[in-house]
């Protein structure tokens, strides 16, 4: 059996993260989302609400999926869930340089892991979890429904639904 693990903070979910999730499901027997929870990261949504969000989110895709979460190195992770292979998702030169460096880690401290690298669908390419944060984040609520899942939009709209910035022109001296 194929066990793999894809690893991330996943804050939150995106389309770009399900389009990876649902191709690496179809390429292994068990695929297991796993949800870092880094405590040197300030994430919007702690590691159970993201655990939650992403449970939803594949709740329909095929293939055997589960959602876990963990503290600590990625390749203790993988051994103790006998996983063989590890996904990462690709999407620039930049990303690939980070992968790069994460794999060659991942090899040394753990040669019988294979690190498999699924390149981005191109409409998700520009896609990323700050991307969706920084959108959110200055109020466009409305523009979510085609980076994240519904739920995941109404997740996002609860942490920053707030009054509107004043328009430039608005402020007043003080």
């Amino acid at each position: 059996m194929r066990t793999a693990i894809y690893p991330g903070t996943f804050d939150p979910i995106t389309y770009g993260h399900l389009d990876i999730a649902r191709r690496a499901a179809a390429l292994f027997d068990r695929l297991i989302i796993v949800v870092a929870d880094n405590a040197q990261k300030k994430p919007v949504f702690n590691a159970a609400e993201r655990q939650a969000l992403i449970a939803e989110a594949v709740r329909d895709l095929p293939g055997h999926i589960t959602v876990d979460r963990f503290s600590g190195l990625t390749v203790d992770y993988a051994r103790q869930a006998g996983a063989n292979v590890i996904v990462r998702g690709l999407r620039a030169v930049t990303d690939f340089e980070w992968e790069f460096q994460l794999g060659l880690i991942n090899e040394k401290l753990a040669p019988d892991l294979e690190t498999v690298c699924l390149l981005s669908a191109q409409k998700h390419l520009f896609l990323s979890a700050s991307v969706v944060r920084d959108v959110a984040q200055h109020g466009r609520l409305d523009q979510l429904s085609d980076l994240v899942p519904p739920h995941v939009a109404q997740a996002l709209v609860r942490v920053y639904d707030r009054p509107a910035a004043p328009a430039l022109g608005d402020c007043t001296a003080i």
